[in-house]
């Protein structure tokens, strides 16, 4: 069965959907005249009103936390230990290039989005006209929320937790099953709230950990990124198929983290009163999810040759690594989850013409707890083809109306 997965996986995550990523990024890169380098600038020019200023920051928790999950630290983790060093480069230029992405797809989510559509669904309805694509994208994203959005999390937290505990993954599974249904039961407004507090706590304490370990490790960080330019370009990698492998395995985990390009970004975005300002908060959002991935790649390749951020941290926190990080990937996971509720639940509700709220909110809960009972394997390939799947429509979305960016 993990064969067949991993098979669909190296299909849908295949050559065309790369290239199409990255000539996407690159397209809206110069059509928008390199609009990431005046990213402080536009930050600065946003709207200073306190009321709308507490709305924006939790719809922007929420993004955030529906991005910067267990990806950041293992899925990182994992990056590296398959396609070596490198890969890290290839996470840079895709998150560069998402930017782009993002900020073109919460455009055109601010232009066609109303109260009964939003998102992707809404600019390939109402902007391609097409029913089928729009249909396509709510069904891939349903998936995707269940598995890279809940079991994917929860399986990598159990994971951490039961190394360290040796906690009974039953439990685990029980124990998620009723903190995520009290949140999200609550709708957007507990889920916001949720995250303004829980990932600011998660980013400060691991950023507060992983930059004295890089620091105690400066005199590497020369070797380090000459590994990683070096591994992601050499002719010697090149020449062994190495460099296609980073190139691949660096902009599939990059864009798991980062979300650009799959149409997460606007549905979370799409609960905002002025979506055209949160358009520029999402590239922001892009770059701090890259920086945390950035954090753990020269934390890793800084301090240790396992590919392990557990044993990295054990520099400075010795025996409390594991510990620290179970609890951090659990905030993280969480944040994920109730991020990437929302996005699942505004596809359904677009499948199902609003209705059965209740019972796809139970099912999310339980899918996702079960993701503790469940091989890391597994979860990570159905994860990935759904990721892939979601895409696609949302692409030929981007390209077909290119031009009403253009204008906004």
């Amino acid at each position: 069965m993990l064969d067949i997965l991993e098979r669909l996986n190296s299909a849908v995550w295949g050559a065309p959907l790369i290239a199409a990523l990255l000539g996407a990024g690159l397209y809206y890169t110069l059509r928008l005249r390199f609009i990431q380098l005046r990213l402080p600038k536009m930050l600065k020019s946003a709207k200073k009103d306190e009321k709308s200023g507490k709305t924006r920051l939790k719809t922007v928790c929420m993004s955030l936390g529906a991005s910067m999950g267990t990806g950041n630290i293992a899925g990182t983790a994992s990056a590296l230990a398959v396609g070596g060093a490198g890969s890290l480069l290839w996470m840079w230029v895709s998150a560069f290039l998402g930017m782009a992405l993002v900020y073109a797809e919460n455009t055109l989510s601010a232009v066609y989005s109303d109260s009964k559509v939003k998102g992707p669904m809404a600019y390939l309805t109402r902007g391609t006209g097409s029913r089928a694509l729009a249909l396509f994208f709510a069904v891939s994203c349903v998936f995707a929320s269940f598995g890279m959005g809940g079991m994917v999390q929860v399986n990598t937290f159990s994971e951490s937790l039961y190394s360290v505990t040796g906690e009974h993954r039953l439990l685990t599974s029980a124990a998620a099953f009723l903190v995520i249904s009290a949140i999200i039961t609550g709708g957007a407004r507990r889920i916001g709230t949720a995250a303004q507090y829980m990932l600011p706590l998660a980013g400060a304490a691991y950023a507060a950990v992983c930059l004295p370990v890089i620091w105690l490790n400066r005199e590497q960080l020369p070797a380090v990124i000459s590994q990683i330019f070096g591994k992601a370009l050499g002719l010697r990698q090149a020449a062994g198929g190495l460099a296609g492998q980073a190139i691949a395995v660096g902009i599939r985990r990059g864009i798991f983290s980062n979300e650009a390009g799959l149409g997460s970004s606007p549905l979370l975005h799409s609960s905002a009163e002025n979506m055209h300002e949160l358009a520029v908060w999402s590239m922001a959002e892009v770059l701090a999810d890259t920086l945390c991935c950035t954090l753990t790649g020269l934390t890793v390749l800084s301090a240790c040759n396992t590919y392990s951020v557990a044993d990295s941290l054990t520099v400075l926190i010795g025996g409390a690594s594991e510990p620290f990080l179970s609890a951090v990937n659990g905030l993280f996971a969480l944040c994920t989850v109730i991020g990437w509720y929302y996005c699942g639940e505004s596809a359904f509700l677009h499948i199902t013409r609003r209705r059965a709220r209740r019972l796809f909110c139970l099912a999310f809960a339980a899918v996702s707890a079960s993701g503790a009972l469940f091989e890391a394997p597994a979860v990570w390939a159905l994860s990935d083809i759904f990721n892939g799947l979601m895409a696609f429509p949302n692409l030929i979305g981007l390209i077909m109306l290119r031009k009403d960016v253009g204008r906004e």
